[in-house]
């Protein structure tokens, strides 16, 4: 039985103008270097001699003319400003590219186990980009989970032309918020095949660097503030919630200071914060965990899976429910932060989820 999936990984080669390449390992140095304070524990995390980790750092300042840490007896070895802004350029090509890279290996992989029909249960995930869904993958155990990336529209559209199994789509838990979004959505929800299996809740909110936190409370303070504003782009639900929000509170999405590009994915628009290109941005709080931003709550969303009755088998959909509800993935997602289990599993409906959701307002 085939069980082996294929990974595609990036392999960063940077050069000068001039042809004068940077090893790989260099990032890999600088991104330990921040970590430990220490150039000798960074080069054995790396898995290189100190020698070659020296010649690493002085190559690196032979060619910028400026050097990319900073060594003080003492205080050990901390990265310059031209490490920092290194280290963060390759960190942010590596946010913004993953969930696509993921999904192109995916793509692969769904064509292999198309040729080896049979082999093995698959079910294709078209997904919002979300910490928890991506977990998913990892558990792989009984059924294989070929997960790509979508924006809600196109894994609807996905869902019902039969190009994937299950769809992702999220919607807040404050009703009246719901009702907005699913009108939104409404054209791609009134199949009545469309049957909806809970997952997880999550927590949406500003992300916000740590020294303006205290100037951040809401999306007014967002306005007046002129802060730097990163956002998602304009088909992702994440964004269509922000401007929900926006509306709501009557303030023109004009009036916000956004920076002129846009991410794709949470974990982008947290590392463009990160990196000090932007002060402000809006996503779950799993991204601001993981860079270590303030996060200030605004919504928080079922995240649901919804499959066709006419199309996926019961087999299939006890294959998906019998993972989400798993011991091992439930103990993964409690490492999550703003992600909660949601009744995995259970079968419902948009009114049931908005008659319980009104009942805690």
């Amino acid at each position: 039985m085939h069980r082996k999936k294929l990974s595609v990984s990036p392999a960063w080669v940077i050069r000068t103008d001039e042809d004068e390449l940077f090893e790989p390992a260099l990032f890999r140095l600088l991104e330990c270097i921040r970590d430990s304070g220490k150039l000798t524990i960074a080069a054995k995390t790396v898995g290189i001699s100190y020698r070659h980790a020296w010649n690493l750092l002085n190559r690196s300042t032979d060619i910028f003319g400026l050097s990319l840490v900073d060594m003080r007896k003492g205080q050990g070895t901390q990265l310059s400003s031209l490490g920092e802004k290194l280290l963060w350029a390759d960190q942010r090509v590596r946010a913004r590219m993953a969930p696509q890279i993921e999904s192109m290996a995916s793509e692969l992989n769904d064509q292999i186990q198309q040729l080896l029909a049979g082999s093995h249960p698959v079910l294709r995930v078209h997904a919002s980009h979300g910490y928890a869904i991506a977990l998913l993958p990892e558990f792989s155990d009984h059924v294989e989970v070929n997960l790509q990336y979508r924006n809600p529209e196109e894994a609807l559209s996905a869902l019902a032309d039969g190009q994937c199994d299950l769809a992702s789509f999220h919607f807040p838990t404050q009703t009246d918020r719901a009702s907005e979004i699913l009108a939104h959505y409404r054209l791609h929800l009134s199949d009545k095949n469309l049957r909806l299996v809970r997952f997880v809740t999550r927590k949406e909110g500003l992300l916000v660097r740590k020294e303006h936190q205290d100037r951040i409370r809401n999306l007014k303070d967002v306005a007046d503030s002129q802060l730097r504003f990163i956002g998602r782009d304009r088909q992702s639900g994440s964004r269509i919630l922000f401007n929900l929000l926006l509306k709501q509170q009557g303030i023109s999405e004009e009036k916000i200071n956004r920076v002129p590009q846009q991410e794709l994915t949470h974990t982008a628009v947290a590392a463009f914060i990160a990196a000090g290109m932007a002060d402000v941005g809006f996503g779950v709080e799993a991204a601001a965990r993981q860079f270590d931003l303030a996060f200030v709550e605004m919504a928080r969303e079922h995240y649901l899976l919804l499959y066709r009755a006419d199309r996926l088998n019961n087999q299939s959909v006890e294959l998906l429910t019998g993972l989400i509800r798993s011991e091992p993935f439930l103990d993964r997602l409690g490492e999550l932060p703003g992600y909660a289990a949601d009744q995995p599993g259970d079968i419902t409906t948009f009114e049931n989820l908005t008659a319980e959701d009104a009942r805690y307002e």
